[in-house]
């Protein structure tokens, strides 16, 4: 049994879920390093190759934790413990960090602490205050997942609301893909939105029950109304690029927060984060805002470096896990859902 000491408490923690190799120090609660290497190498593909990403972790978590010790100016004899990224993800990039922390932590003789990928994004709003107080609603939104989650504390959430089929992250970068965009697409059509008209082009809205999501209707929707128009006009894309992508952008925003407005009624609840890649669009974030004007809310949104794949969100996750002892054993798989 791993005894927690008082003070200072240096977490070492690691996020390799995807194709984004993160490493972050954390001491006492405070971000000291974040650090994030990208790998470019998938863009020439259209998205990520599970292959391509695992050998590219496996080249970049050595340097990129020396780099962040020395950022930090902590010695890897003064870390209290190492933190991972258990799941969700994909499966070879999860080994390549699971199996640095163990063996690291093992070499130091310090604990393991491991880390839901998804419960660490919800986590990212304790890293700057101002906290959300509990119960607080969130809505977090990535490539892989959508979903409303009532948070009642720490480590005590409900999910109340979650994609049934494709995420909304997934629905932005299919969008931008069908319009010939390069990868990664979703902030492609952040970026053209903006000079666009999001009334210009209407998409059927899903009727979903309940707090739930569905995209794939309104990808289909999306992809026959751009190939109609452009066997009419070979040139209806770029001509219209930036309405195309205000409009569909509009289409996704509206079903996300719809769902969110329901849920805060129903719950009478006032207190609404949001979180996860997707979260780093700027038309979410100037649409919850506006909802939160109107509806008296208090609204709580990461800044961009906490909001995609990162390790602070896995480190400030990992501290709070660490202040009651809940370590795990060196048995401990990654696992992919």
């Amino acid at each position: 049994m791993w005894a927690v000491e008082s003070t200072p408490v240096n977490i070492l923690a690691i996020e390799s879920s995807c194709d984004d190799t993160a490493v972050a120090i954390l001491q006492n609660g405070n971000i000291l390093c974040n650090l994030v290497a990208s790998q470019k190498i998938h863009a020439a593909w259209g998205g990520v190759v599970p292959e391509l990403a695992s050998r590219a972790h496996q080249q970049n978590i050595v340097p990129l934790v020396d780099a962040a010790l020395k950022q930090s100016n902590i010695k890897k004899e003064q870390l209290s413990a190492i933190a991972f990224t258990s799941g969700p993800g994909l499966i070879g990039s999860l080994l390549v960090g699971v199996s640095f922390a163990k063996s690291f932590a093992m070499g130091l003789n310090i604990p393991i602490i491991e880390v839901n990928h998804m419960q660490a994004h919800i986590m990212a709003h304790f890293i700057d205050k101002p906290f959300p107080p509990f119960p607080f609603l969130c809505l977090t939104v990535s490539g892989g997942h959508t979903m409303i989650t009532k948070v009642n504390d720490y480590f005590d959430s409900e999910l109340i609301g979650k994609t049934t089929d494709d995420a909304a992250g997934e629905a932005f970068d299919k969008a931008a893909k069908i319009l010939n965009l390069p990868y990664p697409g979703g902030p492609m059509i952040d970026q053209f939105a903006k000079d666009g008209n999001p009334k210009a082009f209407v998409f059927p809205q899903p009727n979903i029950p309940n707090y739930d999501y569905s995209f794939s209707g309104l990808k289909t929707a999306y992809l026959y109304f751009v190939q109609n128009h452009v066997k009419a006009n070979p040139h209806f894309i770029e001509e219209n690029l930036s309405d195309i992508c205000a409009s569909i952008q509009y289409s996704i925003i509206h079903h996300l927060l719809k769902k969110l407005l329901r849920a805060a009624d129903d719950f009478e609840i006032k207190e609404i984060a949001i979180a996860g890649g997707v979260s780093a669009n700027t038309g979410l974030r100037n649409a919850i805002e506006e909802l939160g004007i109107k509806n008296d809310w208090n609204t709580y949104i990461p800044k961009f470096e906490y909001c995609t794949d990162n390790a602070a969100m896995i480190a400030i996750t990992a501290y709070h896990k660490y202040m009651i002892g809940d370590f795990a054993h060196q048995s401990v798989s990654p696992h992919a859902r």
